[in-house]
This record gives structure tokens, sequence and C-alpha cells, in this order.
């Protein structure tokens, strides 16, 4: 498991602009090249410096509250650019950005702390495991299986914090394998394709440095349920 960086942030995070609301905004108006690189540079100043400032500053309070998670202005942020390979959507731009925070530092390791800003009220942060893969999804189900008492323990956690678990995509029926558990109190989580919970980010609450301390107390409330999940992939590992 990687540890958080101890290292002072080298940029401090003052906050999301308002400036940043607002380019996205004008962006899903005005979603074609030559508009984006004639604008690029309030991409740049209002966007990602910022959203790679608040990554290092909650890296840094992460370390300092024995939280395993970590990121950096580099490997943390999501590209602003879509992948339109497959999709019927094909504008080229995303009107949001988002970071992540991992104990592996990076986007590509399994369970996470996700922060998300966007215009309006769509700015939100996330943690758990997000669209695990089939081998990734039944390692976190198995787990669950493994230790009900335990699992029962994180979900009393998060809804002692006003936490619940999202139920999008849930199945109507039991997961193959886990038919025995159809009526048992764990059923329904097992029915879940993720196990993630989220909080609403008031636009108000972006714009100053607070948010921070406001991500890392999520990021201490929700970590029993990263720690349980991280003890289940880990137990699959050779």
């Amino acid at each position: 498991m990687a540890k958080a960086k101890s290292e002072t942030p080298t940029r401090p995070f003052t906050g999301i602009t308002p400036a940043a609301l607002r380019f996205f905004e004008d962006l899903a108006a005005n979603q074609d090249r030559d508009w984006f690189n004639a604008h690029k540079h309030v991409y740049e100043e209002a966007v990602r410096a910022p959203l790679g400032a608040l990554v290092e500053a909650l890296t840094f309070a992460s370390a300092a509250h024995d939280i395993p998670i970590a990121g950096d202005a580099k490997r943390s942020l999501f590209r602003i650019h879509r992948d339109v390979r497959f999709s019927k959507d094909k504008r080229p731009y995303k009107t949001n950005a988002g970071a992540v925070l991992s104990r592996g530092g990076d986007k590509s390791t399994s369970g996470m702390v996700y922060v998300h800003i966007a215009p309006g009220d769509g700015a939100f942060m996330a943690a758990g495991f997000y669209g695990p893969g089939p081998e990734t999804l039944a390692a976190l189900r198995q787990g669950i299986a493994r230790d009900p008492k335990r699992w029962l323990a994180v979900e009393a956690a998060l809804a002692k914090a006003g936490l619940a678990l999202s139920r999008d995509g849930a199945r109507v029926r039991m997961p193959r394998g886990f038919e025995a558990h159809a009526e048992t109190p764990i059923a329904e989580a097992l029915k879940l394709p993720n196990l993630i919970v989220s909080r609403p980010i008031a636009a108000s609450d972006l714009f100053g440095p607070a948010l921070v301390d406001d991500i890392a107390a999520f990021a201490q409330v929700t970590l029993p349920l990263l720690e349980f999940g991280w003890s289940a992939l880990d137990r699959t590992r050779p």
C-alpha cells in the first residue's frame, strides 16, 4: 500500500474560482476545437492548476490523518477530452473536471476518493469502488459474503455519517454463486455493481481553502469502506 506523501504542497490551495465554473458553462455552448484552443489558458489557470493544488493539499492532509491515499497534479486529474470512439455523443470536451486520490496514487488503482467539479449543483465528492471489472467485483462480493459482520459494521458506520451506498444499476436477482445469501442482511449489498458513496459539494463551498478539510473529513468517514474493499482484493492476490 502506497503511503501518502508528507511533503508540503508546492502550491497552496486557495479555492476553485467562479471562473472555472463559467469556463465549463461557456464550453458547453462552444464544443469545438478552435474555441477551446483560444480559451485553453483559462482552463489551465482556472481549472487544472487549482484542481492539482487541491489534490496535493489533500495528499498532505491525508498523510497527517493516516489516511493511506495520495495523488499528484499530473497523474490524478482526468483529461478534459472525451473518448467518443464508441459513443453516439460526439461532443469532444467534458464540461466538468475530476480528480482522484488512491492508495496507489493513480487513477488505475481500485478504491479511491473522487472529486468532481461542475457548474450548478453538479459538484460532489465520492469514495469507494466504482466500475470494477468482473474479477474485482467478484472479489468484493466474496469479501462481503466471507465476513458479513464486518461488512454490516461498514454499512452502519457509513449510515452514521449520513451516507448510503449508491443503488444505481443494482441487480434484481442475486448474482450467480451468491444465491445462498438471498435472505440475509447482506443480500442487497451483493446485488450492487459498485460500492460507492457520495456527498454533494455546494458551489459556494468550492471557492475557499476549507474545501480541503471537507473532503479530508469525508475521506476519514469513508475509510472503513475503502479498507474493507482493499482487504478483499488483497486476499485474491498472490
